[in-house]
């Protein structure tokens, strides 16, 4: 028998992860999307149709016992898994035994909110963020962290090693989306600095490619400039594949951990700060590695 799964955000993540999993044989897969476009690109799928079908409302998932959520933020996934102004939300239409699996990247206290709130009903949550941007998401090798108890974390593991390559059990619920938060500032960091100094070498007429694999080879390197730099920094291509809002809303999250830790940690406040106003003076289509166009402005 095959195990029906509902899954909801079919944006330019959702979208490729959604086509991985309904690869499997043994599931039946409802997905949901307020957009129309890419059921289009669905419709070319080999299960659609048989396996793989729309659901043209939240209540259609009602016999799920698995419904994945890949969604912008916070509120809109509080929205759907909670319900929101007299609109009933997956709390209230799964039954008892059902499992919620965030895949976005939410705030770590209102996962932990929604946990409780879904356990009231009898309903388990996973947290399982992911790392890779949409050309590992078309090819399934995305990292996957995982948060929850133990069980509901095994029931799920099938269903994202169909997403990914690499699954991290990270502990309780809500840890996973910290994992994440807290990786999104490295990286960050690491892409603001890498911006920084090769913004420096230009002024100075330095040759941007020497310095480039200058710091590939030395202890500079990191991802940033092993994937950015040379790849749609340097060329200006700036299409990387992360918008430039999202890791602004990444980085809010990540600062936000600071109160709930009791820990100040006044990089990672002025690393969230420097990318907030990026977002807000770049065009709101702006890819991340465009941070270095709004430091020459600032220049």
């Amino acid at each position: 028998m095959r195990r029906k799964i509902g899954f909801i955000g079919l944006g330019m993540m959702g979208l490729p992860m959604l086509e991985n999993l309904a690869t499997a044989a043994d599931l039946e897969i409802r997905a949901f999307d307020t957009a129309d476009a890419p059921f289009a690109r669905l419709a070319g799928h080999a299960a659609w149709g048989s396996t793989l079908t729309r659901a043209t409302a939240l209540e259609a998932l009602a016999g799920c016992e698995v419904v994945i959520t890949m969604l912008p933020n916070s509120p809109i996934t509080n929205a759907v898994v909670a319900g929101e102004g007299g609109r009933a939300g997956l709390a209230d239409i799964l039954a008892a035994g059902a499992t919620v699996v965030d895949m976005g990247s939410s705030n770590p206290a209102d996962t932990r909110r929604l946990a409780a709130t879904l356990a009231g009903r009898g309903i388990a949550l996973v947290d399982a963020p992911v790392s890779g941007a949409v050309a590992k998401a078309r090819a399934g090798t995305l990292a996957i962290m995982a948060g929850g108890d133990p069980a509901h974390v095994e029931c799920v593991r099938a269903l994202l090693e169909h997403m990914g390559e690499t699954l991290i059990v990270t502990g309780a619920v809500g840890s996973a989306h910290a994992m994440k938060a807290l990786n999104n500032y490295v990286y960050a960091a690491g892409l603001l600095a890498a911006s920084e100094a090769l913004l420096i070498a230009r002024r100075m007429d330095l040759d941007a490619g020497i310095f480039a694999s200058v710091l590939n080879a030395s202890s500079g390197r990191n991802v940033a400039t092993e994937t950015k730099l040379a790849q749609f920094i340097i060329p200006g291509t700036f299409n990387a594949g992360f918008a430039m809002r999202l890791q602004a809303k990444d980085l809010a999250t990540a600062a936000g951990l600071q109160a709930l830790a009791g820990v100040e940690a006044p990089q990672l406040s002025l690393c969230a700060s420097l990318w907030q106003q990026a977002a807000g003076a770049l065009d709101p289509r702006a890819d991340n590695t465009e941070i270095i166009r709004y430091l020459d402005k600032q220049a």
